[in-house]
C-alpha cells in the first residue's frame, strides 16, 4: 500500500490502483458468478480484470479520492470524502466507469470481440463512461473500433453534457454517438435503452453491453470503505455517512465494502456507521419509502404559500421547511422514481441506523455562502456565483447534513462523513457541440442512429 494512503497529512488514495488486490474479494461479495454472459441478447464481459501494468495504471490514474476534515458543525466532527477529483467528470461516476471499461478491455483481449457499451444516463454516468473509453483508447489499451460507448441522455440534462475528443474527432464521434432524448419524461431513457438492447443487440457488431446492472457500480464503491479503514478507522465515536442519492448505488457499494472488511476480520460490525440519505423534492422517493413504506407523493407534507412568494411547512422535519416550488427539480441528475434499491437501503438503515432528509433549492441557496467558505480549502471549492454551479450533489448533501443536525435528526456525539459525490461549475468544462448530438424520441430512432449512422 502506498504511503499516500496511510499519511494523515495527505489522506489521499487512488481507490482502484491502491486497492486493486482487494477488488477480486469485492467482486466475490457483489456478484454470484464473475464469468462472462454471452447468451443471446444478454451480454456481460464478466468481472475478470487486466493485469495491473503501467498502461493500466495510467488509465486508472484519475480514480483518486481524498479524506479531509472540515471542522465541527453543531458539535459533530465533519469530514469530506472527496470523490470529485477527476477533472474529466467532477463526479464519483469515474470509479465505476473506469472499472467497467477495464473489464471490457479484458474481455476484448481474451475473446477478440469488439464491445459496445450502451448506457442511459441523466448525464454524469454517460460523461464518466465517455471519459473512461477515451482514456482506454489514449492509453493504448484498445483500438477505437474495439471499444465503443453509446450514451442516451434526456434533453433536460443537455447543459451537463461535455465536449471531448469523442465529440470533436469525426471518427470517434461516429463510433461513439451521444443521443439526446427529446420526450417529456427524462426517466424514459431507461425504458427506451432497455428496449433497444432487447430488440437490436444482435445487429450491433461484436457485443452490446447494456451496463446499468447494479453490480457494475457496487464493486468500485466498495473501495470507499477500504479507504476509510486505512486512513480513519471508526473507533469508539459512532459515525454517520451522508450522501445525496438518486438510487443510492454509492452507499450500497460502501456498505458492501464494509461487509468485506467485517467478514475478513478487519472491521467490527459494532462500528458500522449509520446512513443519511439526502434527496430533493423532484424525486424524494427513497426518503418517502424509508419513512412511509411507499413511494407515493401523498407522503409529502402539505405546503402552503406564505404570502411572500415561498411555500412552507413545519409538520415534518425530514422535508424542506421552505421551498420556491413544492414540485421543483433542484438538479435533473437526480431523476429516478421508485428505485429498486430502496428495500436494500431501508434494511441497512434499520440495522445500522440513520435517516433520510429532503432539501430544497431555497435551503441550498440560504446555506451557499456558509458552504462555500467551508469548502474553500478543498478541491471542491464552489463558484462565487451559485448560478454557475452545474452539479449540486455536494451542496445538497451538506445542506441535508446541516438541516438534519439543526432539526435533531442526527444522534448526538456522532462524527459525520459527507460523500462528495459530485460538484462542478460552468467554468470546469466545455459544453457538448450541437453537431455532436443526435436527437431521438423512440427505440427506432436509437436504432437508426446506432446501427445506420
Amino acid at each position: 500500500m502506498p504511503n499516500s494512503v496511510l499519511s494523515p497529512a495527505t489522506r489521499e488514495a487512488n481507490l482502484l490502483v491502491d486497492f486493486y488486490d482487494r477488488l477480486p474479494r469485492a467482486i466475490a461479495a457483489c456478484v454470484s458468478d464473475p464469468a462472462p454472459i454471452r447468451d443471446g441478447g444478454s451480454f456481460s464481459p464478466g468481472f475478470l480484470l487486466p493485469e495491473l501494468d503501467q498502461p493500466l495504471r495510467d488509465f486508472l490514474a484519475p480514480a483518486t479520492a481524498a479524506w479531509q476534515h472540515l471542522g465541527q458543525y453543531g458539535g459533530h466532527r465533519l469530514t469530506l470524502l472527496d470523490l470529485t477529483r477527476n477533472p474529466g467528470t467532477g463526479t464519483t461516476k469515474t470509479f465505476a466507469s473506469l472499472l467497467i471499461v477495464a473489464r471490457a478491455v479484458e474481455y476484448i483481449r481474451r475473446y477478440g470481440e469488439p464491445v459496445t457499451i450502451f448506457s442511459p444516463t441523466s448525464a454524469n454516468k454517460g460523461t464518466a463512461l465517455r471519459d473512461a473509453v477515451l482514456r482506454a483508447i489514449e492509453a493504448g489499451l484498445v483500438e477505437p473500433e474495439q471499444l465503443r460507448v453509446v450514451v442516451l441522455a434526456p434533453a433536460s440534462c443537455l447543459g451537463k453534457l461535455r465536449s471531448s475528443r469523442l465529440s470533436t474527432d469525426p471518427a470517434l464521434r461516429a463510433l461513439n454517438p451521444l443521443l439526446l432524448y427529446t420526450g417529456p419524461e427524462p426517466e424514459e431513457v431507461k425504458a427506451i435503452g432497455r428496449a433497444f438492447a432487447d430488440k437490436h443487440a444482435a445487429e450491433v457488431p461484436g457485443r452490446l453491453w447494456y451496463s446499468l446492472d447494479l453490480a457494475n457500480y457496487l464493486v468500485a464503491d466498495t473501495a470507499r470503505a477500504f479507504f476509510e479503514q486505512e486512513v480513519d478507522p471508526i473507533g469508539p465515536v459512532p459515525r454517520l455517512h451522508a450522501h445525496a442519492v438518486s438510487s443510492a448505488f454509492g452507499m450500497l457499494g460502501y456498505h458492501r465494502g464494509r461487509d468485506v472488511l467485517e467478514e475478513d476480520g478487519l472491521a467490527s460490525p459494532d462500528t458500522r456507521p449509520a446512513t443519511l440519505l439526502v434527496q430533493h423534492l423532484g424525486t424524494p422517493d427513497m426518503v418517502l419509502n424509508l419513512r412511509h413504506g411507499s413511494f407515493d407523493r401523498e407522503g409529502l407534507p402539505a405546503y402552503e404559500p406564505d404570502g411572500q412568494g415561498l411555500f412552507r411547512q413545519s409538520a415534518d422535519p425530514r422535508f424542506p421547511q421552505v421551498t420556491y416550488d413544492p414540485q421543483e427539480v433542484l438538479d435533473p441528475t437526480f431523476y429516478t422514481h421508485r428505485p429498486a434499491t430502496s428495500p436494500a437501503m431501508n434494511d441497512l438503515i434499520e440495522r445500522f441506523g440513520g435517516d433520510g432528509i429532503v432539501v430544497s433549492l431555497a435551503e441550498c441557496v440560504e446555506r451557499y455562502p456558509q458552504l462555500r467558505e467551508l469548502l474553500a480549502p478543498t478541491s471542491c471549492a464552489l463558484p462565487a456565483d451559485l448560478r454557475a454551479l452545474r452539479e449540486w450533489s455536494l451542496v445538497m448533501a451538506l445542506t441535508g447534513v446541516a438541516n438534519a443536525v439543526d432539526r435533531g435528526l442526527v444522534e448526538e456525539g456522532r462524527d459525520i462523513v459527507v460523500h462528495g459525490s459530485g460538484s462542478y461549475g460552468a467554468a470546469d468544462y466545455r459544453l457538448l457541440e450541437s453537431d455532436a448530438m443526435i436527437q431521438v424520441a423512440s427505440v427506432e430512432d436509437v436504432a437508426e442512429a446506432v446501427l445506420r449512422p
